[in-house]
């Protein structure tokens, strides 16, 4: 078995956590308190139920996550929502005070409190695994909890940090970014949602997770072990940062009149407009693409797509990586959670790209950090609280382009 531990880091990281269970929940049958309805998994593991969920002697699957949040509101949703029966208990934790959106908080201070505990909780999770392939990590590169608490956990050793970006460019292999902002525009577009709120968002980036674990869930060709992401997609290590889009985004209302070919949700992967962080991919060049269909698709129908796309020459590549796409077809159809807003689809696809464009994300952050820095917002609270720590004057000789990080959600692998 090759399982993953997922950790959900502050509000958001929670947030997307509970849209992607319930989905997962859906695509394997399993109901909110663990059981699967006439379950033939009971007494033998299966590969498809255990890389995620871990299974009781009493045929309950509880999955292998955990949650952390410095302030206990957001998990106490969880606690008491539709699938609280569904996690243990010990994998939900939460502190006392809340980060106030403030690095320093959940960096220095209130993050310490709490961080052994949760080293402990996922060492015990890893003792559970009989080949642990690593780790995904949901947090939001903005705010004091996930930004802070999340450079926290996953610093081996922990040294002065600002910046969450930075944390993720030395200690993640595989980081991949969603943004809010484009993520709106998606669900207003194409939703027709007017006033689109988190949940909205949530389930949209769920359907993005869940695509890009399919392979590692299910059988599939592309992207079967967390360990080929990184191998796909990046040719140097520091070179981690990927775009991400999915297609098609459809709404239940137009299901009955819209049913998308290969070739039209491929084109449209590549368009700005269905990327999942505001940046234009044709700005820039790719390094690497892989391309995971689901659902009604056939190799044949790839191949033409593919190569549709490469006579339009839309797409550069640059002169020292092979200009190819890796394409990886699964046949598990794409789920819907019920009422939502998505349409059940035949078809879909999700690209995860290595693109040089990617630096549009980080120069529009760190011209927001200046404007916040120029008029030394937080600069005393995160000072206090880097010098009362040991960690000196951290805002010092921060500056440098592309080290901020404010207004993101991180997937790490």
């Amino acid at each position: 078995m090759r399982e993953c531990i997922s950790v959900h880091i502050g509000q958001a990281g929670i947030q997307v956590g509970n849209a992607c269970w319930e989905l997962y929940c859906l695509e394997h049958g399993i109901q909110p308190d663990g059981q699967v309805p006439g379950d033939k998994t009971a007494g033998h593991h299966d590969d498809a139920f255990s890389t995620f969920f871990s299974q009781t002697g009493a045929g309950k699957h509880v999955p292998r996550a955990i949650f952390i949040d410095l302030e206990p509101t957001v998990i106490d949703e969880v606690r008491t929502g539709t699938y609280r029966q569904l996690f243990h208990p010990e994998q939900l934790i939460s502190g006392k005070e809340d980060a106030a959106n403030n690095f320093a908080r959940g960096h220095y201070t209130i993050g310490k409190e709490i961080v052994d505990l949760c080293l402990d909780r996922i060492r015990k999770l890893a003792d559970n695994c009989t080949g642990l392939q690593g780790f995904l990590v949901f947090n939001a590169v903005g705010g004091g909890t996930g930004s802070g608490f999340g450079s926290l956990l996953l610093a081996p050793v922990c040294g002065v940090r600002v910046l969450s970006t930075h944390s993720l460019l030395e200690h993640t292999d595989v980081s991949i970014l969603l943004d809010n902002e484009a993520i709106y525009d998606i669900c207003r577009r194409s939703l027709d949602i007017e006033r689109p709120n988190y949940s909205n968002l949530n389930r949209l980036v769920s359907q993005v997770i869940s695509s890009l674990t399919t392979s590692l869930r299910f059988d599939g060709a592309l992207n079967v072990d967390v360990n080929e992401f990184q191998t796909n997609l990046v040719p140097y290590p520091r070179i981690h940062f990927m775009l991400s889009s999915y297609a098609p985004v459809i709404s239940s209302a137009k299901a009955f009149h819209e049913q998308l070919s290969v070739a039209e949700i491929t084109s449209s992967a590549f368009e700005p407009a269905s990327m999942m962080v505001k940046c234009d991919p044709r700005h820039g060049k790719y390094m690497a693409c892989c391309l995971m269909y689901r659902g009604d698709v056939v190799p044949k129908d790839v191949n033409a797509a593919v190569s549709l796309i490469k006579t339009k020459r839309t797409i550069q590549f640059v002169d020292w990586c092979p200009t190819g796409f890796k394409c990886g077809i699964n046949y598990q159809a794409p789920t819907v959670v019920p009422g939502a807003d998505l349409a059940k689809v035949q078809r879909a696809v999700c690209m995860i790209s290595n693109s040089t464009s990617v630096v549009e994300v980080f120069s529009r952050i760190n011209s927001k950090f200046d404007l916040m820095y120029a008029k030394r917002a937080f600069a005393r609270t995160l000072n206090a609280s880097a010098r009362g720590h040991g960690g000196g004057g951290v805002l010092r000789g921060t500056r440098g382009p592309g080290r901020p990080g404010e207004g993101l959600r991180g997937g790490c692998c």
